[in-house]
């Protein structure tokens, strides 16, 4: 079964949820993933996430925006692979619709365009048709939009 047999009394896993909440915003997903490696039993979890929604330890609007923000931020996401990301945590589409409102336009674009380049000029491929696929995939892989993806890389083929 579970790895952990350990057993928490309601107040002990309640107390070490909420340090886990105010580690870096959580999902509803995660609470529950963590709750139930806990072994509680359905009304203990229940119990344990109204308590973290009443004393706001655990808010999906503000868990979204900030998985939007860091995701683009630090990892160069596109908001495609953020919207599937959002999406398998089961976000609701107001707040994923919210979480993309925190990233600035201007910013996306300039990303965008550095990451394609930096990558294009680093893929070390004499055949031109594997080149644009190699470039293709990493950015597609990343999530960015794949009208823009194809716009950029014949920009960077053709060199115009």
């Amino acid at each position: 079964m579970n790895k952990n047999n350990k057993s928490y009394t309601v107040e002990e896993a309640q107390k070490k949820m909420e340090n886990y909440c105010a580690y870096q915003e959580r999902c509803h997903k995660e609470v529950e993933n963590k709750l139930f490696e806990m072994n509680l039993i359905p009304l203990a979890k229940e119990q344990i996430i109204l308590h973290l929604l009443k004393h706001n330890f655990l808010n999906e609007e503000r868990f979204s925006k900030a998985f939007a923000r860091g995701k683009f931020n630090i990892k160069k996401w596109g908001k495609v692979r953020i919207v599937r990301e959002l999406k398998f945590r089961y976000i609701s589409a107001y707040n994923i619709k919210s979480a993309l409102t925190e990233i600035d336009e201007v910013k996306y674009y300039k990303t965008f365009n550095q990451l394609a380049q930096k990558r294009f000029d680093a893929i070390k491929e004499s055949n031109p048709y594997k080149k644009r696929k190699k470039l293709a995939d990493y950015l597609l892989y990343r999530g960015w939009e794949t009208d823009l993806v194809y716009q950029k890389i014949k920009e960077l083929m053709t060199g115009k």
